[in-house]
């Protein structure tokens, strides 16, 4: 299970609706080991493009370097989906390369009038996608 906080969610739903029409895409990292997701990094989505994500190469690099100068690692990876559902393609299942990582989905497209949006989280190792529930709290709980 993925437990977030609701300034994290809010965020992460705010930088999708925000780079509509285009994908858009982040990490949310946290202190190696823990699963606890605490820094919100909004990327940008190097491809610009409203059906495909790509992060900068050298932000990335940048990126990994002050994950480990910290001590972190990225908890949760997240894209949007502006025209379908929030299930990952093949195209994010080639790309999962974080088995220890939560890839969070944000649709952005109305596919189940359920809302403006969806916000799901999967699991992906060795090409297997797994779904997992999502739970927001306020704080997370004193470690």
């Amino acid at each position: 299970m993925l437990t977030i906080t609701q300034a994290l969610y809010d965020q992460i739903v705010a930088h999708s609706r925000a780079d509509h029409p285009d994908e858009a895409c982040g990490v949310v990292a946290g202190p190696v080991g823990t699963g606890r997701a605490e820094r919100f990094i909004p990327m940008l989505n190097a491809a610009r493009s409203p059906t495909f994500y790509e992060f900068d190469s050298a932000d990335l690099l940048k990126l990994y370097r002050e994950m480990d100068d910290r001590d972190e690692e990225p908890v949760i990876i997240y894209h949007s989906h502006t025209a379908t559902e929030a299930y990952p393609s093949r195209t994010d299942v080639t790309y999962a390369n974080e088995p220890g990582a939560h890839y969070v989905l944000v649709s952005t497209a109305d596919t189940d009038d359920a809302g403006p949006f969806q916000f799901r989280s999967y699991r992906i190792v060795d090409g297997v996608i797994t779904e997992e529930d999502v739970e927001v709290v306020e704080a997370y709980e004193p470690a």
